[in-house]
């Protein structure tokens, strides 16, 4: 008896690899999936939405992303930066023209993919659109009469910077199937 193979990262659309994507992260197990297909919708229409933010924060070139499992990374502390790894850029655009994608995304779009989505993630974490994402999810975690709290929804500004990024880079499909399908390439590879 065969087992049955996965279909290929492309055949599903991104709000699908949005929804995996909340899936697996910790605090969401068990969760209504239909409470995770609204909560990525949400958050793809919202970084969608977002004006094009320039990235502010110091930008600095490393080649150990790999190793790290790593494209970009914004840190906050000590100085906002933007790290962006150089091999898994190279990586990802040689993934790209493995699998005939350069339609999806053009060349040199991964490197402008990721520095918009890490300006996103610095535009959430210093402004209040962190806040307006909060509410716009509906994460509700505390009422008291007419006061809501809105909590935290794990995943959801990754899915956003994402979002963001795809829209502003115009890209045909969203960064997020291509880290996807990256980092199952380079499981691959491992073993």
């Amino acid at each position: 008896m065969s087992t049955p193979t996965a279909p290929p990262p492309e055949a599903l659309d991104d709000l699908d690899h949005a929804v995996r994507f909340l899936a697996a992260t910790p605090t969401h197990e068990g969760r209504d999936p239909r409470l995770l297909r609204h909560w990525a919708r949400t958050a793809e229409e919202f970084g969608a939405a977002l004006d094009p933010v320039p990235c502010r924060a110091r930008i600095v070139e490393r080649a150990d992303g790999l190793e790290r499992g790593l494209l970009a990374r914004y840190t906050s502390r000590p100085t906002p930066t933007v790290e962006l790894y150089t091999d898994t850029l190279a990586a990802a655009e040689a993934l790209i023209d493995e699998r005939g994608w350069r339609h999806w995304y053009p060349p040199g779009s991964v490197r402008a993919a990721a520095l918009a989505h890490e300006s996103v993630h610095e535009h959430l974490h210093h402004g209040p659109a962190k806040d307006a994402l909060k509410r716009a999810l509906g994460h509700v975690v505390l009422r008291a009469g007419r006061f809501r709290l809105h909590g935290h929804v794990a995943g959801a500004e990754e899915i956003a910077a994402h979002a963001h990024a795809r829209t502003v880079c115009g890209l045909g499909r969203s960064p997020l199937l291509l880290t996807a399908a990256l980092a199952d390439a380079v499981t691959h590879r491992e073993k």
